[in-house]
């Protein structure tokens, strides 16, 4: 009687096998998840100095004022500040200072609408920086708050992420015009309790 062997893989085999790609998928998805929330904060907080810079850089080169500001309707033809910085923001060529856009003020750079899963916390719901010809900034414009600090967060608050820093990010904006990102717990935690604040 002729005898065949048979190819493929025991219970036994298969069991094991499942066990090992079961580790591996409790052990690296988390990790994939946070490495993905690390990124689009990353990317979030610096694209928002980025903007902060190329606006200070701007008025000392054009010697005009500058402002950069929250826009609804960032990516349209004509925008204008409105809305919240969560919806996107413009850089713009502020001529005759007032704050928005007008008549031959060009718009410099626009950012599209945050991702969902980030969020910003302004300090006075202030919508709006503006720079100086010198390169300075201009404080408060009229009775409107310049913005000073933002918390920019996503669902894991204020937490403790890769490195003992926080998972948030704290954007500074000083009178004279420098930005800085800080990601310290504990500073990040005092300007959301001192201006009650929450996030997310």
């Amino acid at each position: 009687m002729k005898t065949t062997s048979q190819k493929g893989f025991t219970l036994y085999e298969l069991m094991v096998t499942v066990s090992i790609v079961g580790v591996v998928l409790a052990l690296g998805v988390p990790n994939m998840i946070a490495y993905s929330q690390n990124s689009r904060m990353t990317s979030t907080a610096n694209d928002f100095h980025a903007a902060f810079h190329f606006a200070r850089s701007e008025a000392s080169r054009a010697k005009t004022f500058i402002t950069i500001c929250a826009s609804s309707n960032s990516m349209t033809a004509t925008p204008t500040c409105t809305g919240d910085w969560s919806d996107g923001y413009i850089v713009f060529l502020d001529l005759d200072g007032n704050i928005n856009t007008g008549v031959g003020e060009s718009i410099l750079r626009a950012q599209p609408a945050l991702p969902d899963e980030v969020y910003m916390r302004v300090v006075n719901n202030a919508k709006y920086f503006g720079f100086a010809g010198t390169g300075l900034g201009r404080g408060q414009v009229g009775s409107n708050p310049s913005l000073t600090q933002v918390v920019m967060c996503d669902d894991r608050g204020n937490g403790i992420a890769a490195g003992g820093n926080s998972a948030a990010r704290l954007f500074v904006a000083t009178p004279l015009g420098r930005a800085t990102i800080q990601r310290d717990k504990s500073m990040i935690q005092d300007v959301l309790d001192d201006n009650t604040l929450t996030c997310p």
